[in-house]
């Protein structure tokens, strides 16, 4: 069977279109509310969810992804929560999941362990911020992803030499971080998206996807005319804070289509 976030993105290719990622902290507001939370986004037109695993010291994450986890942590979630809600969202829907973590978590589940229970539960990718791949290679443990394919973030300071590298131990796609620091919503983007999204491409064919900092339609749209995928994560996290778990897909849905309004075969895409 083939991974569906590199059976997603390949479809959105052949249709010259660019993809939406979207973030939710899993159990915030509450552990019930994540899988509909999963539901409403799809059917406002997301194409991957990511599932952010709430951490006591999101290092990497700004204020509002870590009131997220900190709501979530106090709910009850925990990791085995977690995929107690990717087996509830795969009863009725085959959208791609990542899972996004930090290493503690996880290596404190089992890191084997982890991985195989979160590919039997229906999980298809994973992103573990805190760890390096020329780290993971010098340990066999962390190399048995049991299906999971490991999406490898490059950041703005990354030279190109180390982009070799890190896509070469990457599959999925590449998430690119367009600003240097933690996650948030930002006023303007990066105007250094679409050449370090070109010098990415000179190392890899996987999709590359752009994030940190978009959180409007008309972000959203200016990034998806050079990349194969926009991250949208912190604007919606906020959303789902100040309206509620029931109103995401307003939130959402504008964003979609703002993406799906890009002519991509001006973006000379692969």
């Amino acid at each position: 069977m083939e991974n569906r976030i590199s059976s997603r993105l390949a479809h959105l290719r052949s249709q010259d279109q660019c993809g939406f990622i979207a973030y939710v902290t899993a159990g915030d507001p509450n552990p019930g509310s994540t899988a509909s939370i999963v539901f409403d986004m799809e059917k406002s037109g997301v194409d991957i969810v990511e599932l952010g695993i709430p951490f006591s010291d999101p290092l990497a994450d700004g204020a509002t992804i870590q009131a997220a986890a900190g709501r979530a942590i106090d709910a009850g979630m925990t990791v085995a929560g977690v995929l107690e809600i990717v087996r509830r969202v795969r009863k009725d829907s085959q959208i791609p999941l990542v899972l996004f973590t930090y290493l503690n978590p996880v290596y404190v589940y089992g890191f084997e362990k982890f991985h195989a229970d979160a590919a039997a539960a229906g999980a298809d990718g994973i992103l573990i911020l805190d760890l390096p791949p020329d780290e993971a290679v010098r340990n066999a443990e962390l190399g048995l992803t049991h299906g999971l394919l490991p999406i490898q973030l490059i950041a703005p300071t990354t030279p190109p030499e180390r982009m070799g590298v890190i896509a070469k131990a990457a599959d999925g796609f590449i998430y690119y971080v367009s600003r240097e620091g933690v996650t948030g919503e930002q006023a303007s983007l990066s105007d250094t998206i679409a050449s370090q999204v070109d010098e990415i491409r000179r190392h890899t064919d996987l999709p590359i996807a752009v994030g940190f900092g978009i959180s409007t339609p008309e972000q959203a749209a200016e990034v998806a005319r050079h990349s194969d995928a926009v991250v949208v994560g912190s604007a919606i996290v906020r959303w789902i804070a100040e309206h509620g778990s029931g109103s995401v897909a307003d939130f959402t849905r504008p964003i979609a289509e703002a993406i799906r309004s890009v002519a991509r075969k001006s973006a000379g895409q692969k």
